[in-house]
């Protein structure tokens, strides 16, 4: 089917949380939309709403061989892809020292190394067509590191340096990136979806055994709104001027800016030291 007055979008993770919402609202729209998940057969609801403007697929973004199958068949089927939203992920619990490599690696590979080849595979098409958008969902915890969640903050500050590259590199072509940073949602993200260590250390209980268990206390009660957030990435992406950063909710928004107040005292103390790193011939007077 191709039609050139509707915009096409492709999103990854359907079956809960921000991908299932925002497909609901894209769809509501009257846009045509690929969505994506490992068992398809959780989509069945949005292909009954969606009838002939929803393309279900299987995709394991870890997966290149699916990611190629998908892509090619959303492309197929709508002509194109405007709209690239990399949702797909889930959290992993562990102290930095209790990390097991197999959780650590499969990690990487689901929130960084299958997102990447998705955009890969997609940013040909909206080269051709100087025209295109990918949103990318980080998180703060692509901004601000907490205890039991780093090898996590890992993989959204490995999304954010991306992303920002990215961006550069797209704007001349007319590709544009946003990064969404939502804070706590009631999304999945702590529930049944997260991931954590077996190993367990003693010396981590206060800091990421704490958390570990704050984490598992407050899912279900987190005061993000998945369907308020879901409408404000579709805000930010037919902005005439999309945000390259869009935080979500207000404990993202304070996190946030206590952090640029964290680094900038601690740049501000460390600045003569900073300076004089440099050869004298090319320090600032």
């Amino acid at each position: 089917m191709s039609d050139d007055t509707t915009p096409v979008w492709f999103i990854t993770g359907c079956s809960t949380g921000f991908g299932r919402e925002l497909a609901r609202l894209v769809l509501a729209r009257g846009w045509r939309t690929a969505i994506t998940a490992r068992n398809p057969d959780q989509l069945s609801d949005l292909v009954a709403e969606g009838g002939d403007r929803v393309l279900p697929l299987r995709l394991d973004v870890t997966d290149a061989a699916a990611i190629e199958r998908a892509v090619a068949e959303a492309e197929g089927r709508f002509g194109r892809i405007d709209v690239l939203v990399n949702n797909a992920g889930y959290g992993y619990l562990a102290a930095i020292e209790e990390g097991e490599d197999a959780g650590i690696r499969q990690q990487f590979e689901t929130n960084v190394f299958g997102l990447a080849a998705l955009i890969r595979r997609v940013l040909p098409g909206m080269r051709r067509r100087r025209r295109g958008h990918v949103v990318n969902i980080s998180s703060i915890g692509g901004l601000v590191g907490f205890a039991a969640t780093g090898y996590y903050h890992a993989t959204k500050f490995a999304v954010e340096g991306l992303s920002e590259s990215l961006a550069v590199e797209g704007a001349p072509l007319g590709i544009k990136v946003t990064i969404v940073e939502p804070g706590p949602f009631r999304t999945d993200w702590a529930g049944r979806s997260i991931i954590e260590s077996d190993t367990r250390i003693s010396d981590y209980e206060e800091t990421a055994g704490a958390r570990r268990q704050q984490t598992r206390e407050r899912s279900g009660n987190q005061p993000g709104d998945p369907v308020r957030g879901a409408e404000a990435i579709i805000a930010a992406v037919e902005a005439a001027e999309p945000p390259l950063r869009l935080l979500l909710g207000a404990p993202a928004f304070e996190l946030a800016q206590k952090k640029l107040e964290s680094m900038r005292a601690n740049f501000d103390a460390w600045k003569d030291t900073t300076l004089g790193a440099d050869y004298p011939e090319h320090r600032r007077r």
